[in-house]
């Protein structure tokens, strides 16, 4: 595995930076294949990417989208967690002292929650993420966390992100977790949606604009109804 992960940056539209997103996409449990440009689970992320973009550079957002080397997890190497924290180190040397927020999918989502001890990163939005029985919890101590999970996706459980969640409440600054009905693991039937969820989250737990709308409401509700929220 010569080649290096690919970062793509999205500059924001200020003088200065005011916030970094980091995307993650999706892979599989094995794999050693290199993670080309026109993958499905790399090109599911740019939608996404730009509606957070589209949402957060006229505040000082910069989005920075991470391709992996390889599209397995591939146990015990954790590739992508270790490309991952490659891209955090890039951009905490670029923008040094600013927050970051993580993005991801699937496999992405949980990278993204993995890595969420990074000093920088404030919180992570995982979609459909696979998150098994013995992923620790750990690594989201005092982060917001925002879950959504299709009801009717078939790739990852929506039952394992639920136990996920009930576990890492008691780590988390602040957690919810939404049930996206009539979705499945690709995100295509409620784009909309899915787009809305990552730029609202993004923006608001970097510290752009306050926590407001769909996300307060979200986190007010007790537990354990705050774990299975529907949209």
């Amino acid at each position: 595995m010569t080649r290096p992960p690919v970062l793509t940056t999205l500059p924001a539209r200020t003088s200065r930076p005011r916030a970094v997103a980091l995307v993650l996409h999706g892979g599989a449990e094995y794999g050693a294949e290199v993670v080309r440009p026109w993958r499905l689970a790399y090109l599911r992320m740019m939608p996404v990417a730009h509606a957070i973009w589209a949402a957060g550079a006229r505040l000082g957002l910069e989005v920075r989208v991470l391709r992996n080397r390889v599209r397995g997890w591939n146990e015990p190497e954790c590739h992508p967690v270790h490309d991952a924290r490659w891209a955090l180190e890039i951009i905490r040397a670029e923008r040094a002292d600013l927050p970051i927020v993580l993005v991801g999918h699937s496999m992405g989502g949980r990278v993204a929650l993995r890595v969420c001890d990074d000093e920088a990163v404030r919180g992570a939005c995982a979609f459909a993420p696979w998150t098994p029985d013995d992923e620790p919890v750990e690594s989201v101590a005092d982060r917001d966390v925002v879950i959504a999970h299709g009801t009717l996706d078939r790739v990852t459980r929506p039952e394992d992100s639920y136990r996920y969640a009930e576990r890492a409440d008691a780590c988390a600054a602040r957690l919810a977790r939404f049930d996206v009905t009539a979705e499945n693991h690709a995100l295509l039937r409620r784009p909309a949606l899915w787009n809305r969820l990552a730029a609202e989250f993004t923006v608001q737990t970097a510290g752009l604009v306050p926590v407001h709308g769909l996300l307060a409401r979200a986190f007010e509700h007790k537990r354990p109804d705050r774990w299975c929220l529907p949209l």
